[in-house]
């Protein structure tokens, strides 16, 4: 009799898996960390679309996007995703910040509001991730408040994790520094505007499914 509860149970465990149309991974960090570009990178891999714009102005991102059903193939497996990029987190958002790319006053104020508000979704979003990757800009300092914030916030939620430190590609760019800042969690180096290391990163991606 127990052979057979155990039997059943790996089957209905198995059916519950099959069921699962696609994982849900967010990509989180602060602006300009490349959340955007990794994004549309993978998508365009495996879609031959782009998820959002990308540009050197800070919260180009300010509303939540996603991309439905990104089917990833590595080295025999297969992935689906539901790709949710979000809203760069800041602990402040000034308009004048705009101002600086030569944006308009009212314009760079709607901006800032706008981005306001995308943080916001932002954090909501976090309680329907199976997963988030984190993208830090590998040259930028990993000590930031913001950076403990957001990790805060998914520790406390107990949501699977993988760090992601973005452009290897410039010279300032120091992983072992990302991975002393987090020693909890994997890290994986990149530049997903070169597109190196990616493969590292598909492989990490994988790990951190079998997590949820």
């Amino acid at each position: 009799m127990l052979k057979i509860l155990k039997s059943f149970s790996k089957r209905m465990l198995r059916g519950l898996f099959r069921k699962r149309e696609s994982i849900k991974i967010g990509f989180y960090g602060p602006p300009n960390a490349g959340k955007t570009s990794l994004a549309n990178r993978i998508c365009k891999d495996w879609t031959g679309e782009d998820i959002g714009l990308v540009s050197k102005v800070p919260h180009e991102t300010r509303h939540v996007q996603f991309k439905e059903k990104v089917e990833i193939k590595h080295k025999g497996k297969t992935l689906v995703l539901k790709l949710i990029d979000t809203p760069g987190i800041a602990t402040k958002i000034d308009y004048e910040e705009f101002l600086k790319f030569g944006i308009k006053r009212n314009e760079a104020k709607r901006r800032a509001k706008e981005a306001t508000q995308g943080i916001i979704e932002s954090i909501q979003w976090l309680d329907d991730m199976d997963a988030v990757v984190i993208v830090l800009d590998a040259s930028e300092n990993p000590y930031s408040q913001v950076n403990i914030t957001i990790i805060g916030n998914l520790v406390a939620r107990k949501i699977p994790v993988l760090i992601v430190a973005n452009k290897i590609d410039l010279k300032k760019a120091e992983v072992d520094k990302v991975a002393s800042a987090f020693p909890d969690y994997e890290i994986v180096g990149i530049s997903a505007k070169e597109g190196t290391n990616l493969d590292e990163f598909y492989e990490a991606l994988f790990r951190l499914a079998k997590k949820i």
